[in-house]
């Protein structure tokens, strides 16, 4: 350990010696361990989050995807959260750990990938603000299928980039494979990769060469394709299977056409830094590594406006194509004077401010109610639990991690993540008898007539502008419903007839 502090304090010297992967590697993990820490003993993070874990618990169960719950993520997410939860059991610290070394292990492979075009220092300082924009502001904190997801494409990247053996080219490729596998979106960029590819191997007069590696690469990802259909396949469910991750997200994006022009000014702005650091000759206009850096980021946003959203967790895909070229124009900055440093690692300790104020958090929830654990998706199903309250028959609007506390499911498979009860154009790809989000709503409540409702104080249990939704739930739980218990920001209502 000295000789990682050594090394790490070596980083803010003038020198640019070569680093061992390892040093490099627990400087990121120690860094994303202090900065996430904290957040380990949260409820949930993001509501995407507690989806996934119930989606992977499903699987541990033994029900595919899509079969018996239901949401719109590919299935190579749910799958890393099964993995966890059947080694590790109902953990949320082995959750949270291996968010850490998720984010540790994309910033190991950021240097690597960096390091082979510009100087170690760079390529260091890169990645540890990849580290730190993969776990500050926000639900960044929680394990998302953008950290997943992004893990892989930087892999695959650096393996296309170094490697020059066919075989590295076909693991580059199951790589590929993963990251589409686990977030859809992420085809828009390998799709413009291989374009470029072509083009750059036809420009050079070399199509016969670069199509010698496009054809184990390509293998390599639809490998993983088809291995995912294949337990469908096995189970006679390869419809479930199409339906959901293909079709499912084609029409929940273009359902959003009207959001597409709100994720400009994020795009213009990350395009604008990317054609600037050209223009200024700041970044190597012959440099084929950063040309492919280029277009990786661009099809990344143009996934965002396909998808007509690119909130806080959407851009963990961008970061790592985007900070390699960030640190490479500020390294051909004037050298920041040494009387300045000091203000500068005052600023760097400043930054993750939000995870000093969830330590204090923790630790004023060990002395106020004797856990380290808080949270309403934790202390409502406590609750529960200690008054003996129906817990095979519930229903959460809010803080749905607690089906996984409490070891049940959803009432129904549309109602897995609560939101999707309302996406009226998801119905048709998940083989729900309902066809509309209403009618989901009415069979959950008047049908399967939940015994216990848990909603958020001060919150519309649906989105405000779901005006139908929310008044046909609030005037059925005033009819229905008596609210048993409000524990802090959590109301438990319990049927009266």
């Amino acid at each position: 350990m000295p000789s990682v502090l050594k090394q790490a304090l070596s980083f803010f010297s003038n020198n640019d010696e070569s680093p061992k992967w390892i040093s490099v590697f627990w400087i990121l993990f120690l860094v994303a361990l202090i900065i996430r820490f904290p957040f380990f003993f949260r409820d949930y993070i993001d509501r995407d989050e507690s989806t996934f874990i119930i989606m992977g618990q499903s699987w541990v169960d033994g029900f595919l995807p899509y079969t018996h719950l239901w949401d719109l993520k590919p299935p190579v997410t749910f799958l890393f959260f099964a993995i966890i939860i059947k080694v590790f059991g109902k953990s949320f610290l082995a959750i949270r750990a291996m968010g850490v070394l998720l984010v540790a292990l994309t910033g190991l492979f950021t240097y690597a990938l960096a390091s082979k075009f510009t100087s170690h220092k760079i390529a260091f300082w890169s990645a540890f603000f990849c580290v730190l924009f993969q776990s500050l502001f926000g639900s960044l904190q929680g394990v998302m299928s953008e950290h997943i997801c992004t893990f892989f494409f930087v892999v695959g990247t650096y393996l296309l980039l170094v490697k020059e053996q066919k075989v590295w080219f076909l693991v580059a490729g199951l790589m590929f494979g993963l990251s589409v596998m686990s977030k859809l979106n992420m085809a828009y960029p390998l799709l413009c990769l291989g374009l470029y590819l072509l083009y750059d191997g036809y420009r050079q007069k070399q199509v016969k060469h670069v199509l010698g590696r496009l054809v184990p690469l390509g293998t390599g990802f639809l490998f993983i394709v088809f291995l995912t259909a294949f337990p469908y396949y096995f189970q006679n469910e390869l419809g479930a299977w199409w339906l959901s991750i293909f079709e499912a997200p084609m029409a929940y994006s273009g359902s959003r056409l009207n959001s597409r022009l709100k994720v400009l000014p994020v795009v213009i702005f990350l395009l604008g830094l990317l054609i600037a650091g050209f223009a200024t000759k700041l970044l190597d206009r012959k440099s084929k590594p950063l040309h492919i850096l280029g277009v990786i980021i661009i099809g990344v946003l143009l996934s965002f406006i396909q998808a007509g959203r690119a909130n806080g967790h959407y851009l963990i895909q961008v970061y790592p194509f985007v900070l390699i070229p960030m640190a490479i124009v500020v390294g051909k900055l004037p050298p920041v004077k040494s009387s300045y440093r000091p203000v500068m690692v005052a600023l760097l300790m400043l930054l993750p401010m939000e995870a000093y104020l969830e330590y204090a958090h923790i630790i004023s929830n060990k002395l106020n109610k004797g856990a380290y654990f808080n949270g309403e998706g934790i202390e409502v199903p406590n609750y529960i639990v200690q008054n003996k309250l129906e817990t095979t028959n519930i229903f959460f609007t809010e803080y749905h991690i607690g089906y996984w506390v409490l070891g049940v499911d959803p009432p129904t498979k549309a109602a897995t993540h609560p939101s999707n009860i309302t996406r009226d154009e998801l119905f048709p790809y998940m083989q729900n008898p309902r066809e509309t989000g209403l009618d989901e709503l009415k069979f959950i409540m008047e049908e399967i007539r939940p015994k216990t409702v848990v909603a958020r104080k001060g919150k519309k249990i649906f989105d405000k502008k779901l005006v139908e939704y929310n008044s046909y739930i609030d005037a059925y739980l005033e009819r229905h419903y008596t609210l048993l218990a409000t524990v802090d920001r959590g109301l438990i209502y319990q049927r009266s007839e």
